[in-house]
């Protein structure tokens, strides 16, 4: 009687059980809705992110977006616009330390070439802020981690244009971050 000596399979990564856990909906290719959801899996587990969602329609035209878009709350600010970190600086604030903002997030991958116009027709699909209640698919943990904080009517309206954090994935996985403002903005203090 011979011996199996072939070792077990190996059990797949959180990553690819996080993508078998989501099916795609058809709205968008595979790979632009599996891209989306390999964006979401870093904010939400890499980065501390919550209230994400990603959005396959535009929330001004009600249209289908060219891909699939992400909106979430970061733990922190990303972004201060230039007057307000004079403000907060002159006042001895902590300009980082201020309420996060919910984002606008496009998943790319690095192999993509990216055009002013693409740009600009991402731009042209959404506001200056995601919506607050998505009406797409949340796929946040609990608000009760945090996910709660986007503000309510009395908070002020933000600065600085619509913004949006381009996400580009690597071959090796590794995801960057990059601000992409619409149109010209003033740069920061340092």
């Amino acid at each position: 009687m011979a011996i199996d000596t072939t070792p077990p399979a190996p059990q797949p990564s959180a990553l690819t059980s996080y993508l078998k856990s989501h099916a795609l909906d058809g709205s968008h290719s595979p790979h632009y809705q599996t891209l989306a959801l390999q964006i979401l899996h870093n904010l939400q587990y890499q980065h501390d992110w919550t209230s994400l969602h990603i959005h396959t329609h535009s929330p001004i035209t009600q249209k289908l977006l060219l891909r699939p878009l992400i909106s979430g709350l970061p733990p922190h600010r990303i972004y201060v616009h230039p007057d307000d970190q004079v403000e907060e600086l002159k006042r001895g604030l902590d300009p980082t330390k201020g309420e996060p903002e919910r984002e606008w997030v496009l998943p790319t991958h690095l192999a993509e070439k990216w055009s002013l116009r693409r740009f600009g027709e991402v731009f042209g699909a959404v506001g200056e802020e995601p919506p607050e209640e998505a009406g797409e698919e949340d796929v946040s943990r609990d608000e009760s981690e945090g996910g709660g904080a986007e503000g309510g009517p009395g908070r002020k309206k933000r600065r600085g244009g619509k913004r949006i954090l381009l996400a580009t994935l690597g071959d090796d996985s590794t995801v960057v971050y990059y601000i992409v403002h619409d149109g010209i903005v003033k740069p920061r203090q340092n």
